[in-house]
């Protein structure tokens, strides 16, 4: 059975947002990625299977090492599909924010 991985799913699970955020600035194995974590090492390799499989993660091997790089195309496609979204609140909350500021309570008396 092929399961096909939903990208916003696997970003939804806090630990798989963690590694984002720490392969984000630098390569790192498995090993170090798992160092950072208070679980076993085989739910952070599940992590990152999950994370490949979306195309979040790539994996790139030297020597003995697999390093995992984050995919910035991935990343990038998904940061224009939201924004859209963004902007919409963004707009929503300034309007909001226009009405707020012209309301003036009753003074209680």
């Amino acid at each position: 059975m092929n399961l096909r991985r939903d990208v916003f799913q696997a970003i939804s699970d806090p630990t798989r947002r963690a590694i984002l955020v720490l392969v984000a600035s630098q390569a790192m194995t498995a090993g170090a990625i798992a160092s950072n974590f208070d679980t076993a090492r085989p739910t952070v390799s599940k992590h990152l299977q999950i994370l490949t499989e979306c195309k979040l993660l790539e994996q790139e091997q030297s020597g003995r090492e697999v390093y995992y790089n984050i995919n910035t195309n991935k990343m990038k496609e998904i940061a224009d599909f939201i924004e859209p979204f963004r902007k919409m609140w963004d707009d929503r909350y300034n309007k909001l924010e226009s009405v707020m500021k012209k309301y003036k309570p009753d003074k209680i008396k």
